[in-house]
């Protein structure tokens, strides 16, 4: 893993209107790390994850993807920043009256000029790269939940991004399939030289796959802690952060 920052993300107040949920948070993300984004509920995970992947502006602050700015550049800075990464929802938002194929192809048709041939040999290569080449002609009702967050990274993948944003990837799943989908995680860091963005509340999980972690803090509107999770979990700065990662009850 090499220490170059990926994304950077400067000085954000996340929120949305007059109503801020975090204050002046300001972390990186290098390249080809896995970096996770940990937190308890409304402390503003979801609302964070929604500014970094531009689907709202944040209420101040900057955030760049591969130096090019979400908001607040040319309309050309922006495109090339979303053009950088792809995105799987916690549903696998997989469009239901479409095949496996055809999710997969869905970007390629949109955003590039590649004939009807050469989109299906590349899902094809995607869905092959997440182990689900012979799943191909199968619709989304057909197969598992494990099956449909897989097949919603080889869409992501689509377009060859270099960083992915996972929103709970393992939400939902057994342990036996969200262990198969860290390997996959991993599998694609370590043989695609992806970025992942990962949004979780799997202690599992986080701690089989996450290089870096950031906890954030809903009373403080801020990050608390940032870290190795097996750091954080070990070495605890706070009674806070040791209830998080021993899954322990606060005190009275």
């Amino acid at each position: 893993m090499t220490e170059e920052n990926i994304i950077n993300v400067e000085q954000v107040d996340a929120g949305y209107g007059a109503f801020p949920i975090l204050e002046n948070v300001s972390f990186t993300v290098q390249r080809s790390e896995v970096f996770a984004i940990l937190g308890g509920s409304g402390c503003g995970k979801s609302t964070l994850l929604k500014h970094m992947i531009g689907l709202n502006p944040p209420l101040g602050g900057q955030i760049l993807i591969m130096g090019d700015r979400i908001f607040g550049g040319t309309a050309e800075e922006r495109e090339r920043a979303m053009r950088h990464f792809g995105v799987t929802y916690q549903s696998g938002a997989l469009f239901g009256s479409m095949t496996l194929l055809e999710n997969v192809c869905l970007p390629l048709e949109v955003f590039t000029d590649l004939p009807r041939d050469a989109r299906l040999l590349v899902a094809s290569m995607k869905l092959d790269l997440v182990g689900l080449k012979n799943f191909a002609s199968y619709f989304p009702a057909d197969i598992s939940g494990g099956m449909k967050k897989r097949a919603a990274i080889a869409r992501a993948l689509a377009l060859d991004p270099k960083i992915l944003f996972l929103d709970e990837p393992s939400a939902g799943l057994d342990p036996i399939t969200a262990a198969e989908l860290d390997r996959l995680i991993l599998r694609l860091r370590d043989t695609q030289g992806i970025t992942f963005v990962v949004v979780t509340h799997e202690l599992a999980s986080l701690f089989a796959i996450a290089d870096r972690c950031i906890m954030l803090d809903k009373p403080t509107r801020g990050i608390l802690v940032e870290g190795r999770p097996a750091d954080l979990r070990d070495h605890p700065p706070c009674a806070a952060v040791r209830a998080f990662f021993n899954r322990e009850l606060p005190h009275e």
